[in-house]
């Protein structure tokens, strides 16, 4: 579920494109595109000549400034951009090894590529023909600097070795919500088997104004990490709206950055952190959600 910076509208695609089988579009164009999970409709972006948004079945996916690729429409991915960004420093030059659980059009990857340019990244997306339009209509990096990888997110967690990523983000969404199998104690579980010594996991929590699901996500993140953190805007924090929360998990103190918190502030749409003891408090009397228990 994606959410816009102020003052942009969605506009309207045109068109079914048949694109014949084997082929990738050379380039964006206007319309609508039959995928492997539905439907996914590609339309201009009417206040950006170099923009294009993406929508997977009806849902706001993804924004991609084809000429910025350091340009994110969308605030919730801005907030976690601006969270790495505060955990790795750009100027510091590392090289960062990320994976990206829900591909869209990679508009977060390809951010990274351009703020690191030495990063390894992978996303994996349920998607092939989506992954291949994606390939087809934007200037995506090459592997090994980016690979997109078809599969199922749990399943390609699960096979990962250990130790070998610093940064998880969770994006994946199936109409309003994550798939419940990417949001349990078991699959926070692999995800934090698969970081290295003071890796990152981040996810975009969806949920509407009784923010049940947020609480759940967060007492579910911090039962499996020693510390915590939620970004999100005040209305949101205060459950008086549908929309997005960023949560973080560490085994390493996230610790105080201002420069962080005035980042946040300043944006489009201002958004504040809550620290590991907040987000606790937030999550008190919430479900850990955890895999089925198997058959008897």
């Amino acid at each position: 579920m994606a959410k816009r910076g102020k003052g942009r509208g969605a506009g309207q695609a045109a068109g079914v494109i048949e694109v014949p089988a084997g082929t990738k579009p050379n380039g964006p164009m206007e319309g609508v595109y039959y995928i492997d999970t539905g439907d996914c409709e590609l339309v201009a972006d009417p206040d950006n000549s170099n923009g294009w948004l993406l929508k997977i079945n009806g849902v706001m996916s993804s924004h991609i400034d084809v000429a910025e690729p350091l340009f994110l429409d969308f605030e919730y991915m801005r907030w976690i951009a601006a969270l790495v960004e505060s955990k790795w420093p750009p100027e510091s030059k590392p090289k960062l090894r990320a994976l990206h659980l829900g591909g869209g059009a990679c508009s977060l990857a390809r951010y990274f590529h351009a703020a690191y340019p030495d990063a390894r990244q992978v996303v994996v997306e349920l998607d092939g023909k989506l992954a291949d339009y994606v390939r087809g209509w934007f200037d995506l990096p090459k592997a090994p600097l980016l690979r997109i990888r078809v599969g199922e997110a749990r399943e390609v967690t699960e096979g990962l070795t250990p130790a070998t990523r610093d940064l998880i983000i969770r994006d994946v969404f199936a109409g309003a919500l994550t798939p419940r199998a990417l949001t349990t104690r078991e699959f926070n579980d692999h995800a934090q088997r698969v970081l290295a010594p003071g890796g990152l996991y981040v996810v975009n929590s969806g949920d509407a104004p009784d923010l049940k699901n947020a609480r759940e996500d967060a007492a579910t993140i911090a039962d499996t990490f020693a510390h915590t953190m939620i970004i999100a805007d005040p209305a949101m924090l205060k459950g008086r709206r549908y929309g997005n929360m960023i949560m973080a998990g560490s085994h390493k103190p996230f610790g105080d950055d201002p420069q962080l918190a005035r980042k946040l502030l300043g944006g489009a749409v201002p958004a504040h952190i809550w620290n590991d003891a907040k987000v606790r408090a937030f999550a008190v009397g919430a479900q850990i959600r955890h895999d089925p228990r198997p058959a008897a």
